[in-house]
């Protein structure tokens, strides 16, 4: 009996930086599990990121290893899932050009996550045509892959939704099912918020844990973690609910039912905040130091990062190219291959 193809995952993320705990509680963690059962893209977004840092390119390109160091530290084998770089498969940048043709400009102002990304970069009228038409090119990341599954942030779900209209559109035009629809996969533990708690954690926000810190950077941040201001003394009862320390607890101390117990101290008074700290400094430091060890020796051989993204991009690039082939085949567009002129003969030109 034939095993039936594993599922399609694409996932990756935008090379404006090293990777930090949010993208570890939010996607890498999982990704490493997933990796067995399923055939997993790992897109290196640098196109993505020039829609908002096309000012800044020298970032963007520095952080390409950075970004795949961090997938490696972590335990992505590049045996098992496939590390590629956005900018080098052509085949992404001309089915978003396709695909814009499928897609009005009103819809994809309307996409509510693109209208909030754009309140919250404040760009006004200012909008950079790549970032207004990304919905059109993350549909291509998605269908060049065939991909079925998308682990995204719930502030993403939108751009799946839009993805799959997309698809219809195609399979329409088409007059049979040449892409399949992607499911939008959101992470129990949802986004982290930063140490500061007034924001998610971000690179650009300052408030982010990278998974290079060092035992010390770990420590400060924990510390200087918000709680709840009306818990004073520890005899005071606490809120547990938009608390720093606790979400940081839920996301990534394995023994639940010391969080359990926790909560329900710390909601009836009687246990204080340094107490807490102490517990979740434990747990970070425990899981941080061997991807940080790990880190560290990825990066004295940054010739073996590079190769597992070149090789990884060579076969993408493969299985993209041939899914953008069979949709332009399907849609009937000219094709200039000697077989296809032959096959056409003199009806090419009345057709």
């Amino acid at each position: 009996m034939t095993a039936s193809p594993k599922p399609v995952i694409l996932t990756g993320d935008r090379t404006t930086g090293p990777l930090h705990l949010g993208h570890y509680a939010g996607s890498l963690k999982s990704r490493v599990t997933l990796q067995d059962s399923h055939r997993q893209y790992l897109l290196l977004a640098d196109t993505q990121a020039l829609t908002d840092n096309a000012h800044d390119i020298g970032r963007i390109r520095r952080n390409v290893l950075e970004v795949a160091t961090d997938y490696l530290a972590v335990g992505i084998d590049p045996a098992r899932s496939t590390i590629c770089l956005q900018s080098q498969l052509p085949a992404l940048a001309e089915l978003s050009m396709l695909y814009l043709n499928f897609v009005t400009v009103s819809r994809l102002e309307r996409n509510p996550t693109i209208k909030d990304e754009i309140r919250a970069r404040g760009f006004g009228r200012d909008i950079p045509a790549g970032f207004l038409c990304y919905p059109a090119a993350q549909a291509a990341d998605i269908t060049a892959f065939r991909a079925t599954i998308v682990p995204v942030g719930a502030d993403q779900a939108p751009l799946i939704e839009q993805t799959n209209e997309i698809v219809r559109r195609i399979n329409t035009t088409a007059g049979r099912d040449v892409l399949p629809e992607a499911t939008a996969v959101i992470p129990a533990t949802g986004r982290l918020p930063g140490v500061d708690g007034k924001a998610k954690m971000s690179k650009s926000g300052g408030n982010a844990i990278p998974l290079s810190a060092s035992p010390d950077e770990i420590h400060a941040a924990v510390n200087a973690m918000y709680t709840d201001p009306g818990h004073l003394r520890v005899e005071d009862p606490g809120r547990v609910e938009g608390n720093v320390v606790f979400t940081y607890l839920d996301a990534f101390d394995p023994d639940r039912n010391l969080v359990a117990e926790f909560k329900e101290r710390y909601r009836f008074g009687g246990l204080g905040d340094a107490v807490l700290k102490r517990r979740l400094d434990d747990v970070l430091q425990a899981l941080v130091a061997p991807i940080r060890k790990r880190r560290a020796e990825l990066a004295k051989d940054p010739g073996y990062v590079l190769e597992a993204v070149r090789a990884g991009t060579d076969h993408a690039r493969s299985v993209t190219q041939e899914t953008k082939e069979e949709i332009t085949s399907a849609l009937g567009l000219f094709r200039l291959d000697p077989l296809a002129l032959a096959e056409a003969g003199p009806a090419l030109l009345t057709a």
